[in-house]
């Protein structure tokens, strides 16, 4: 199969074939309302300091929250949370609106339930096409145990342990 020069259908297509968690970033926007947007676009950067990165689409409402707050939170989904995953991708509307929320010590609204949450300040942020990347120095996390929820060729599942021994961090 040759290589083709990409479009964004052709990026969108290979890259969803790389399984991500499900998260959903929040913040607060300028008028103290909850925003928030489902994102597999997530990783640690850093241990020391704990630093994440998230990428969003530039001017979104919570891209424009983050912007204007200079503070997001993360909670990365259980495999029992497709629907808000599904809620939290939908373009427009209320999306907090019938949702189990709480929120951080510093105020901003998180998924209830969710496996993990961790509450960050915008550390840096630089521009990329039309995303803007944000890196969130970690202030406070919290976990608990349970089955991360999956996305992969643009549907949602479940990791399943193929039984080998727990692999160390090693990088």
């Amino acid at each position: 199969m040759p290589f083709t020069p990409p479009d964004a259908s052709a990026m969108r297509r290979c890259m969803g074939r790389f399984t991500t968690g499900v998260a959903v970033v929040t913040a607060l926007d300028a008028a103290g309302e909850p925003q928030g947007m489902t994102i597999n676009s997530l990783t640690s950067v850093s241990v020391d300091p704990c630093v994440l990165l998230v990428s969003l689409t530039v001017g979104t409402r919570t891209a424009d929250a983050v912007d204007a707050s200079g503070a997001f939170a993360i909670s990365i989904l259980g495999v029992r949370q497709e629907a808000t995953a599904r809620r939290f991708a939908t373009r427009g509307g209320a999306r907090f609106e019938g949702v189990e929320a709480e929120v951080t010590d510093s105020g901003i609204p998180i998924v209830g339930g969710a496996l993990v949450h961790a509450d960050c300040r915008v550390h840096t942020t630089t521009d990329v096409g039309d995303h803007r990347v944000y890196f969130g120095e970690v202030g406070s996390l919290r976990d608990r145990a349970g089955t991360g929820l999956t996305f992969h060729s643009g549907r949602f599942g479940e990791f399943h342990d193929l039984g080998h021994a727990e692999m160390p961090w090693l990088f």
